[in-house]
């Protein structure tokens, strides 16, 4: 058993708040508006995100990130991968000193193109022995329902990641480690701009073939960029990768999915937006923020390059799928 923090109260830090009661800890979760800590406390649901989810006696909420940081073992960061350098900023004078960090955020940082473990290790000054992330086919409802599944704990030093291993293992939620961060970060944050395309394929009527089409040559270029950062390619045919790219791009719970759909309809950023409940997509930030990161190391990510030119540059949707499809025609 370990103190757990877990700083962010959305629905994936407030399911694996329970996962990780679940699985014998105690847990503080780390909410930004006092309100929400407070209905949290009384109530035992989290009603802006999952409010049929009863949470464990074990799971208590603040809005003090003082509390919540105080005596933590393992420090879980669940905020938006944007927001998370100012986070950081207002956090790190707080955070124990030899606490296992863990990154839950899929992105990559714009401006700087640096992946959430690399802003964790800039910020906090912590050695990335100390810092590891989770990601795989993670779709927060159904773990929070306690559906089977599985996830990736990644570290360099795999004696961490075997510490948050067995922090979060419960019956229905089975994690396996690895020591490639690249390519579990990888395949989080790119997997969001495929669901994009994925959904607006099915917006506009598109069936099976053209999203295995999507899914599989996203998957490639994936594969490119990680081949070009160091990742291990092995990573991407594994749960980190291929797992949550399937998951992603197929389940209508998928945020990033269910944005594209709007968007193939004929939907706006804006009405997107207020489909998915006010949120946008971190696929719609990623698309600009991956595509860079691409064009700095001269990888082709041709699916990344429509995504980005449908939320950045206005490029119409059905233009997007003929520039994909017109491409030159090559060996696999």
């Amino acid at each position: 058993m370990v103190n757990v923090a877990i700083m962010g109260a959305g629905s994936w830090g407030t399911t694996l708040a329970k996962v990780f009661a679940d699985a014998g800890n105690i847990v503080t979760l780390w909410a930004r508006r006092p309100e929400l800590a407070e209905q949290i406390r009384t109530t035992r649901t989290n009603p802006d995100y999952l409010p049929d989810i009863r949470l464990p006696e074990s799971v208590h909420a603040t809005s003090s990130a003082e509390e919540a940081l105080a005596a933590a073992t393992i420090v879980v960061f669940a905020v938006p991968s944007q927001t998370m350098r100012d986070n950081l900023t207002a956090w790190t004078p707080l955070l124990p000193s030899d606490s296992t960090l863990v990154s839950i955020s899929k992105g990559v940082e714009t401006g700087t193109h640096l992946r959430m473990s690399e802003v964790i290790a800039e910020i906090t000054g912590a050695d990335p022995t100390r810092i590891a992330v989770l990601s795989g086919p993670n779709l927060a409802r159904e773990i929070a329902e306690e559906q089977p599944a599985a996830t990736v704990i990644a570290c360099v030093d795999e004696n961490r990641a075997r510490l948050v291993q067995a922090a979060v293992a419960t019956p229905y939620l089975r994690p396996y480690t690895n020591t490639d961060v690249v390519g579990v970060e990888l395949g989080g944050a790119c997997k969001n701009v495929i669901a994009l395309a994925c959904g607006v394929a099915t917006g506009l009527g598109f069936g099976e073939n053209t999203l295995a089409t999507i899914i599989t040559r996203g998957l490639a270029e994936i594969s490119r960029l990680g081949a070009a950062l160091g990742a291990d390619q092995r990573t991407f045919s594994g749960l980190a990768g291929l797992g949550d790219l399937v998951a992603t791009c197929s389940s209508p719970l998928s945020r990033n999915r269910s944005f594209g759909v709007r968007l193939g309809e004929g939907g706006t950023l804006e009405e997107a937006k207020k489909a998915t409940h006010g949120q946008v997509a971190e696929g719609v930030i990623s698309s600009n923020s991956v595509f860079q990161l691409a064009e700095a190391n001269k990888v082709e990510m041709p699916i990344t390059q429509a995504v980005y030119a449908v939320c950045h540059r206005g490029l119409d949707v059905r233009d997007m799928i003929a520039a994909l499809m017109g491409r030159s025609r090559k060996a696999e």
